[in-house]
């Protein structure tokens, strides 16, 4: 991190700050389903593939790692043959379900609106 990202004033409207990285991490696709899964409980890695349909093991695998080197979820390695691994919430990404839960109900919410736009535009544009 250079160091003007770390001597900003936080805002993410400043190409030089961190909080930028920060954003950009919370604002993902997959942090957001990832989180909104572990809100339930703790997760295998299986448990969080079959819940969160579309995701790749290798993007479910980046994802969680990137969101423990961010202090968001802890992995619990099981001392048992095959080993087994569970996921959970951090504090830190516990605070992040209702901000991420209110913007995942209201993608669900507003869904028809958004396709009855995107429609009309394709409309326009034939």
């Amino acid at each position: 991190m250079k160091a003007s990202q770390t001597d900003c004033k936080a805002s993410v409207l400043n190409p030089e700050c961190a909080s930028r990285e920060v954003l950009d991490r919370i604002a993902d696709k997959w942090t957001a389903l990832i989180i909104r899964v572990l809100a339930q409980g703790t997760k295998r890695h299986s448990e969080l593939r079959r819940e969160i349909e579309g995701v790749s093991q290798k993007m479910l695998t980046q994802t969680l790692r990137s969101l423990e080197n961010d202090g968001l979820v802890t992995r619990k390695v099981h001392p048992v043959v095959p080993p087994m691994v569970e996921y959970s919430l951090t504090p830190l990404g516990r605070s992040l379900t209702e901000p991420l839960g209110a913007i995942c109900r209201w993608a669900e919410k507003h869904l028809p609106e958004l396709q009855a736009a995107r429609a009309r535009a394709r409309k326009a544009k034939a």
